[in-house]
């Protein structure tokens, strides 16, 4: 089965990433906020997200989105089980988004050793203060290249050219 992980903090766009290119109605598990979080926004995913597509070739990739709470972070590891891949989603109208990639980085780094990852900013209309160099920059600080583009997670376009581009790198 081939299993792609999406992560990041909440709000960054992964319920809405996987439902952009689902092929199904996708599974969620979305409950209404009820602490610091609601003045973000009213729902936030618990346990996770699935949804799947096909590819040209006929393979099926399935699609796992993660809590972004770190209070729910033991999922993180139960859904990455069996993963090939990690997208991580940076909401780039947070107020410390460099420091949000760090983050998950660290807290995927072994997972992300055993396969690899792409990086997604969203919400970039809503924040130019940073550039996609800003984050690059700090990756290359920690000696890390990863792809990093500008994504609408709206767009099932911009989703997709997270997957395929994590398709490339896996192939390497």
């Amino acid at each position: 089965m081939e299993k792609i992980i999406f992560t990041g903090p909440m709000g960054a766009g992964k319920t809405t990433a996987i439902a952009s290119i689902s092929e199904i109605p996708p599974i969620s598990t979305e409950v209404r906020c009820s602490d610091e979080a609601l003045a973000r926004k009213e729902t936030t995913t618990v346990a996770m997200d699935y949804g799947y597509f096909n590819l040209d070739d006929g393979i099926r990739i399935h699609l796992y989105g993660t809590p972004g709470q770190e209070r729910f972070n033991y999922m993180w590891n139960i859904l990455s089980a069996g993963g090939i891949g990690l997208i991580l989603l940076i909401d780039n109208a947070n107020t410390s988004p460099l420091d949000d990639m760090i983050f998950y980085l660290d807290a995927f780094h072994e997972f992300i050793e055993a396969t690899g990852v792409v990086i997604g900013v969203t919400r970039m209309d809503m924040n130019r203060q940073l550039l996609l160099d800003d984050y690059r920059n700090k990756l290359l600080e920690r000696g890390q290249i990863f792809p990093v583009f500008e994504v609408d997670a709206r767009q099932s376009n911009d989703v997709k050219i997270l997957v395929h581009a994590l398709l490339a790198i896996l192939q390497d």
